[in-house]
């Protein structure tokens, strides 16, 4: 059986299962507690970081090396274009969303709200809650002037860019904290990649002691 480890609310671990489902690739999802590893996951990966993926008898580690070996080894449907200018655009984009987006909005707001008590770690800093929810504007803004001009984030098609972007909103969209009101164009695009077969499983996920909004799992808002 192919496995991912991965935790529910980790962005990265959402983007490697949005590229398995749109693959149609099954694996046995493994919930794993990476800031109390196991032994064994960190035999796995002694970075004990998630996600994880036993596929094919190999052990694959870290989101965008894994999704770049299921693109080149599961081409269809593809998810990075032909051509080479396009393909260098989807990767800085999936960089803005993986490094820029989590640093600026998802550790400040999903990190202080969600994971500093599951992990124990003390009470919400509302210096970084304010902070990432100051920051989350401007993010919208930017992903509002891409959709402007691209029917998807970074060109015609979807690309790995679209699913770096909706993993990181889908976190916290889950604590309510993103403002659908201020673009009704990114509103647009996330109805519409959250409407996809491969978003269903994401939008299942269910955290204990964090209820979803009742808006999370409506494909029509």
């Amino acid at each position: 059986m192919h496995r991912l480890y991965h935790f529910p609310l980790s962005p990265f671990s959402r983007k490697v299962r949005l590229v398995l489902a749109e693959k149609k690739i099954e694996v046995e999802l493994i919930e794993e507690r990476y800031w109390e590893p196991s032994t064994e996951f960190l035999r796995l990966n002694p970075a004990g970081r998630v996600p994880v993926m036993r596929l094919d008898g190999r052990v694959f580690c870290e989101s965008n090396a894994i999704c770049e070996f299921l693109e080149e080894k599961h081409p269809q449907p593809p998810l990075m274009p032909r051509i080479a200018e396009d393909r260098a655009e989807v990767r800085r984009l999936v960089s803005w969303f993986d490094d820029g987006f989590y640093r600026d909005v998802t550790v400040n707001l999903l990190g202080e709200r969600v994971m500093r008590k599951i992990m124990g770690t003390g009470y919400p800093d509302s210096k970084n809650v304010k902070e990432g929810a100051r920051r989350i504007k401007f993010h919208l803004d930017y992903m509002n002037d891409l959709l402007d001009r691209r029917r998807w984030l970074a060109g015609d098609s979807m690309s790995l860019a679209d699913f770096s972007a909706a993993a990181q909103l889908s976190c916290v969209d889950y604590i309510s904290d993103v403002d659908w009101n201020r673009s009704a164009t990114v509103k647009d695009w996330y109805a519409k990649i959250k409407s996809r077969p491969a978003f269903r499983t994401l939008l299942a996920d269910q955290l204990p002691g964090f209820p979803q909004p009742a808006h999370y799992a409506d494909l029509d808002f």
